[in-house]
């Protein structure tokens, strides 16, 4: 089901594509200094992906615990899993389920910028194959496999506005 905080990763292990669920939950600290805690996931990257929302698309996870992970105890520590922890984090804070008919992959800049992984084509592939319907991924990735849309955008703030998570007038914001 439809649930905030959750987005699917078409991962690649090895050669083989295997989809990954990616779940994030923020809530209010009770302590002075936040808990970034992650699993399965880099908390290196969890914690450049929180400064990049603060500073690129005005979400500030400052005031909040981060909890992040990916189901059944996988590991997704490719730079294809940013963009889903990033929309995952985003969803979590606004309340706002994704759809569970989308994936996401893509490696987030410092600056914003949404980057292309290996091989897209194949996990673009089984997305399709196994029934998702809506893949939210770098502006620069080749067309897509049949019976899947494509939702392009070139940086967070895009691929945030263009799921519908941030205000267009939040997501045109330049920061």
């Amino acid at each position: 089901p439809d649930v905030a905080g959750s987005v699917v990763l078409p991962a690649l292990e090895g050669h083989r594509p295997l989809l990954l669920e990616v779940q994030a939950l923020v809530v209010r600290s009770s302590t002075l200094h936040p808990r970034r805690s992650p699993q399965g996931l880099d908390g290196r990257r969890l914690a450049l992906l929180l400064a990049v929302l603060e500073r690129r698309a005005g979400i500030d996870p400052g005031a909040l615990d981060v909890y992040a992970t990916v189901v059944g105890g996988a590991q997704a520590t490719e730079p294809a899993a940013d963009l889903p922890l990033a929309l995952a984090v985003v969803s979590a804070v606004v309340g706002r389920p994704l759809g569970s008919d989308t994936v996401a992959l893509g490696e987030v800049g410092l600056g914003g910028e949404l980057r292309q992984v290996i091989g897209t084509g194949r996990r673009l592939m089984e997305a399709a194959r196994l029934g998702f319907r809506r893949a939210v991924v770098p502006a620069s990735t080749p067309d897509p496999p049949d019976g899947i849309e494509l939702v392009r955008a070139a940086t967070l703030v895009e691929a945030v506005a263009a799921v519908g998570l941030l205000p267009a007038g939040q997501a045109s914001r330049d920061r």
